[in-house]
């Protein structure tokens, strides 16, 4: 069980999470995170479980367009033709992170919880890209509306985990 987070996870997000830190323990692997949208909360999260956290190798956490460039090396020309959310820019984080870690698995997220009064920027807009050493990387976009900052990043979670499980049982 999630210890710190534990009064805001549900318990099938708590479930899960420990189903993927077991899964990965099991096999040796090393989970790394590259977070913007959810702040470094995937990271907490897969630090949560006692006994179950040296699965976790390290985390980025790149709010700013410039902490994607810098610490993932995501392309300046991506950033500014698209945007920081976007497809190209998830798979960028993700690449970025497994290049620069130890990790086995990368689990990359980058939205917006807040509508930008943009219609190319929609509010509860996601990308998500899952990338691992051994496999091809896998996309994931999800339009979860403006629901309010902590059920968008309780959502981008639960989205998280269930990508990773699916890479920690390939």
């Amino acid at each position: 069980m999630a210890e710190a987070l534990d009064p805001i996870l549900t318990p099938e997000l708590d479930a899960l999470t420990c189903c993927v830190l077991e899964k990965a323990c099991a096999q040796g692997l090393k989970l790394g995170t590259a977070e913007s949208c959810t702040g470094g909360l995937l990271a907490s999260l897969l630090t949560d479980v006692p006994g179950c956290s040296h699965a976790f190798e390290r985390g980025f956490v790149v709010y700013s367009e410039d902490a994607k460039h810098d610490l993932l090396g995501v392309p300046r020309d991506m950033l500014e033709a698209g945007g920081a959310v976007s497809q190209g820019v998830a798979l960028a984080m993700a690449s970025g992170a497994l290049a620069r870690s130890r990790a086995d698995i990368v689990l990359a997220v980058t939205g917006w919880a807040e509508d930008m009064g943009d219609p190319q920027k929609p509010g509860g807009l996601v990308h998500f890209a899952c990338a691992s050493r051994d496999r091809p990387t896998h996309h994931r976009k999800a339009e979860l509306g403006v629901i309010g900052r902590q059920a968008f990043r309780l959502a981008c979670l639960e989205i998280a985990m269930d990508m990773l499980f699916v890479a920690v049982s390939l």
